[in-house]
């Protein structure tokens, strides 16, 4: 499972910043005012609980649908008897936050129980556009800044971050039976699943590979950079926040490039030697 699992994860704590595998709320940050901690936290909780349904343990596909679909009835009874909604409950009252994001997180979770294959770009942007968008529609919701004029630099931020991923991933996603890649653009540059079968075994991508996910990570940075118009749109603190995860993903982009783009050789992540240029990413978004 994969939902906007975002790169800067490995890095200091973001604005959508990682806890465990379910990497895309702000929780652990100072920059999140006191006010709204408890709000992001209990959606971080039932967004973690859903992952969990979806991706955890030996339940057989039936029963994680079921139990999904249990959460999605929970969201819109008056009096949820699940837990983690029940918590969100007050939350969703006091910041006016629809049921939809949440459904929409959900109809993703669902997917990933079935679907293990993407044929296009197409597919795998749907697919964000549910697993990974509405993270960047309750955090902005929560600050008072979902408009018109944030949702589209949102939404490209949330699906780069998860195109981030899925690369930094790709080679654990394809151990667990799935694969985050559009299949038309795969084939068109001459390779398939028997190409990332062998990189898997000899942890190691070939030439044509590599250049495939060369071209996969401009896509992802080029988002990443118009997404960056989002920073001066929101209050300052978000803002700030924005821009370092911003930064996080452009530096897993520059761990990728600096190994060959090859995840299959070594999972590019963020350690402490990345502050230097993670400062310096920080500071030239949107400026």
């Amino acid at each position: 499972m994969a939902p906007m699992r975002s790169p800067a994860a490995d890095a200091p704590a973001g604005p959508i910043s990682s806890v465990d595998h379910y990497e895309n709320f702000p929780v652990a940050s100072l920059l999140v005012p006191a006010r709204l901690r408890p709000a992001i936290a209990a959606i971080y909780r039932f967004a973690r609980h859903a992952d969990d349904v979806a991706d955890e343990g030996d339940a057989p596909p039936a029963q994680r649908i079921a139990e999904l679909d249990a959460l999605a009835a929970a969201l819109r009874s008056p009096a949820p008897a699940i837990p983690v909604v029940a918590a969100l409950r007050p939350h969703q009252l006091a910041h006016q936050l629809p049921a939809e994001p949440f459904e929409a997180l959900l109809s993703a979770f669902r997917q990933d129980v079935s679907t293990t294959r993407y044929p296009d770009y197409a597919s795998i942007q749907d697919y964000c556009r549910r697993s990974a968008d509405p993270v960047g529609e309750l955090v902005l919701r929560l600050f008072d800044a979902w408009r018109d004029d944030t949702r589209v630099p949102s939404s490209q931020i949330c699906t780069a971050l998860q195109l981030v991923n899925f690369l930094q991933d790709t080679a654990i996603d394809w151990q667990r039976g799935r694969l985050y890649l559009p299949l038309d653009e795969l084939a068109a540059a001459g390779l398939g699943e028997a190409d990332i079968a062998a990189a898997a075994a000899d942890r190691q991508a070939s030439p044509a590979l590599r250049d495939f996910l060369a071209d996969q990570a401009l896509r992802a940075r080029r988002l990443l950079e118009s997404g960056a118009s989002l920073v001066p749109r929101v209050p300052r603190r978000l803002g700030w926040e924005l821009r370092a995860i911003i930064a996080g993903g452009l530096r897993i982009l520059d761990r990728l490039a600096a190994n060959g783009h090859d995840p299959f050789a070594a999972r590019p992540a963020l350690g402490w030697r990345d502050a230097p240029a993670l400062v310096r990413l920080w500071w030239r978004t949107d400026r």
